[in-house]
């Protein structure tokens, strides 16, 4: 079974970086499709990110586009998520998805 942690959130100001990473044991992430998804507090999960199982195709939604970029290491059996610029809306815990298996999110904040 396919087990997903997520690490590199944090506490950032407004403008900064961070790099989180999901990284997956049990099998082999090679097949699967990821999906980086974020909740808010009083919000329902949204789609942030996602990429194909052989990192030819990408998607963002509108919110992160030009910000973040989703990239994966299959060979580290790791998928990355670098967000830039980021902004107080981004506030948020952060889950990767393999479906049907999530991890179980690493906090973002970004507050001055």
């Amino acid at each position: 079974q396919l087990q997903l942690v997520e690490s590199g959130g944090g506490l950032v100001q407004p403008g900064g970086s961070l790099r989180l990473s999901c990284a997956a044991s049990g099998s082999t992430l090679d097949y699967y499709a990821i999906g980086w998804f974020r909740q808010a507090p009083g919000k329902e999960r949204e789609t942030v990110s996602c990429i194909s199982s052989r990192g030819d195709s990408t998607y963002y939604a509108d919110s992160v586009k030009g910000r973040f970029t989703i990239s994966r290491e299959n060979a580290k059996n790791t998928v990355y998520l670098q967000m830039n610029s980021l902004k107080p809306e981004d506030t948020a815990v952060y889950y990767c998805n393999a479906p049907p298996y999530w991890g179980q999110g690493t906090q973002v904040t970004v507050s001055s």
